[in-house]
Formats: structure tokens, C-alpha cells, sequence
């Protein structure tokens, strides 16, 4: 199962943005709608601002972003090599936590998420070689993979749901995990915190989002909340609730990876726009909100990498799902069962920088 999910193009209508159908913007028009990583500012915003003087913001949150040893105990004999046809490509780990959640399958577990030492959103950010186009891999949280030996020497060396490596071992064992199961270098790690994500929607002055069905969840903030079918404006409360949600749905996590997607090509799309670039205030308040949100690894340089990048546009940005079989048990556990094959073809596309297959 590989979705893929092209960016929507957008107009104008009372104001707001919104998807349409129309032929492409033409180029001497889409300057204005340039965007670069500002590599793991958010894991909603991985791909973000680098226009004419928003270095200058960016030097400025640069600082304040808070910092996490990825890959101090990552033992370099077992990571996998990086291709040499693929040299100057980039892999980049976006893990979402969410410890609201305590719905955890061990008793360790549970004790690490009310530590928040969990992760509900695992993503690959693929950049090829020469950063004109991106792939966001979304890997739902409960496939059934091998997770490596902790560093205690206490958890791991045994198969579990991949989010259970970052509650034994935090960001250097879920790289570890990562790359195990995938067989791709992870270049740098982006950690967000859900708990801030809703001040970044609400430094954008909220969200277009078109909702698939009507559904309600009993999971919300503050107590339940229901979303009409069709296309809505939410502010960040509502799109936090809109994209952590997976029990109302059959599909459960997949409905849920579905949503995270939009949200996040939703966030991309307003924050590029030019109501958010030409407003100092705004700009300033979506970086901030940022920057209170994310931690990311120790060797990522921000602004030279959202410089670098800075001709990447919101259209060469493409969304898939980790391939699976679907759900299925492991003992007492409900979990999500990888399409070995297929990973393994997928991720030597990945791996060699190569065309992604078609969904």
C-alpha cells in the first residue's frame, strides 16, 4: 500500500486559500511561492521560508531551537553506508510526540509516555541529490519491525512496534530502528511537540483544510469535538484534533496518516503564502512558535540549510506511506504488518535517490 499525495494548487476565495483544479500558476508568478527546508523547524513546516530576508528571521530562532544528541549512541559499524550515486541527497527523521496519549501497549511503555518519551508520527523526509524535489514517507507507528539492543542493554533485540524504540531508547535507537527496517542513512533528526503545534497553526491565523467525511472524536482537547465533511478553516486546537484522531475511522492510523498530511501541505501552503512573507509580525510569530516547538539534532545548521534549498517549491514536495499489508496480531498485540517486498524495493529507490515507485 504506497499513497501518494500531490500538493493541491490554490486560490483565493473570501480571502482565504483554498484547492483547486486550474492549469499551473506560470513561472514568472510563482516566485512568490518558493519554499526551502527550514529543515526541522516543525514536522508540519520540515519544508518552509527562504525568500528574500527571511535569514534574517531565521538567525534570529536559530538559537532557540533546542538541540538533541541523535547520533552519539548510534553504533556507526551497523548504519547502513550512503550510495555514492546518491551523494549530496538527504534523509531527514521527523518524529511527532504526543504525550497526551498514554494508550501504550507495555507497562514500560506506559511509564515512558507519561514522560512523553514516545513518538505518535514517524516521517521520512527524502531530499534527492540536487534538492529540486522531496518525499515525506509517512511510517505508521505500529509496524511490526526489529528493533536494535538499547543502549542500558535493558530493551530492544526483539521485534515491537516501532514507536516502542523511542519510549527504550529515545532518538538514537529510534534512528537505529529506522535504519534497520528501511535500510537508509538518516542524514539529521526533527523532533516536534504536538502540544506546541496548535500556537504554530494559530501564528498563521489558522488552516484551510477540505475534510473527507464527517466524523467526531471522543480525543479532542477539551473533551470531544465533530468535524463536518468539506472544506473549513481551523484554528490550532481544531487541526491538532483533526490530525492526531485514528479511532473514529476503520482504517484507523492510515485515516490518521491521511490527515497529518493535509495538515502539514496545509501549513506549508500558508505559510509560503505571500499574507505570511510580507508580514514582519506574522512571520516572526510563525518562527517562534516554531522554534518553542521543535528540538533537532546537534549538527543541523538552519539557516545554511534553508538557504541552500531555498529553490524548492510547495508543487516538488510528494507524500507516500511506508507499503504494508495492512493490519494484523502479533500475540495480543494489533499491529501493522509491512509488505516486506515492497519496503525493500521502496527503499532502495529511496536509498539510490532513484524514482519512487508509482502508487
Amino acid at each position: 500500500m504506497i499513497d501518494q499525495i500531490p500538493a493541491p494548487r490554490r486560490q483565493r476565495r473570501n480571502g482565504l486559500e483554498v484547492p483547486e483544479k486550474s492549469t499551473p500558476v506560470p513561472k514568472r508568478r510563482r516566485r512568490g511561492r518558493q519554499i526551502a527546508p527550514i529543515v526541522a523547524a516543525s514536522l508540519s513546516v520540515i519544508v518552509g521560508l527562504s525568500l528574500l530576508g527571511v535569514s534574517l528571521y531565521l538567525h534570529s530562532v536559530e538559537s532557540d531551537v533546542k538541540r538533541v544528541n541523535a547520533f552519539d549512541d548510534v553504533p556507526e559499524a551497523g548504519r547502513p553506508k550512503q550510495v555514492e550515486a546518491a551523494k549530496g541527497s538527504l534523509n531527514f527523521l521527523l518524529l511527532g510526540s504526543d504525550s497526551r496519549d498514554p494508550n501504550v501497549g507495555t507497562e514500560d511503555q506506559r511509564a515512558a509516555a507519561k514522560n512523553g518519551a514516545r513518538t505518535d508520527t514517524i516521517i521520512m523526509l527524502h531530499l534527492n541529490k540536487d534538492h529540486s524535489k522531496a518525499q515525506m514517507i509517512s511510517i505508521p507507528r505500529d509496524t511490526w519491525v526489529y528493533v536494535p539492543k538499547s543502549k542500558n542493554g535493558k530493551y530492544g533485540n526483539t521485534n515491537a512496534k516501532i514507536n516502542a524504540s523511542f519510549a527504550w531508547g529515545g532518538a538514537p535507537l529510534m534512528v537505529q530502528t529506522v535504519e534497520h527496517f528501511t535500510g537508509v542513512r538518516i542524514n539529521h533528526v526533527a523532533l516536534v511537540d504536538f502540544a506546541g503545534f496548535k500556537e504554530i497553526v494559530n501564528a498563521l491565523g489558522g488552516v484551510e483544510i477540505d475534510v473527507p467525511q464527517s466524523f467526531t472524536t471522543a480525543y479532542a482537547l477539551n473533551g470531544t469535538r465533530h468535524f463536518n465533511k468539506g472544506l473549513q478553516t481551523m484554528d490550532g486546537a481544531a487541526a491538532l484534533d483533526y490530525a492526531r484522531e485514528r479511532h473514529a475511522f476503520a482504517d484507523g492510523d492510515f485515516a490518521r496518516i491521511q490527515h497529518q498530511q493535509q495538515v502539514i501541505m496545509a501549513i506549508l501552503n500558508k505559510a509560503a503564502s505571500g499574507g505570511t512573507l510580507s508580514s514582519p509580525t506574522k512571520l516572526n510569530a510563525f518562527l517562534r512558535a516554531t522554534a518553542d516547538s521543535v528540538t533537532i539534532d546537534g549538527t543541523l545548521n538552519i539557516v545554511d540549510m534553508a538557504m541552500e534549498l531555498r529553490g524548492l517549491r510547495g508543487d516538488d514536495l510528494t507524500f507516500y506511506t511506508s507499503p504494508t499489508k495492512g493490519t494484523g496480531m502479533m500475540g495480543s498485540e494489533s499491529v501493522v504488518l509491512a509488505d516486506e517486498a515492497k519496503v525493500k524495493s521502496f527503499y532502495d529507490a529511496v536509498r539510490n535517490d532513484q524514482p519512487l515507485p508509482t502508487p
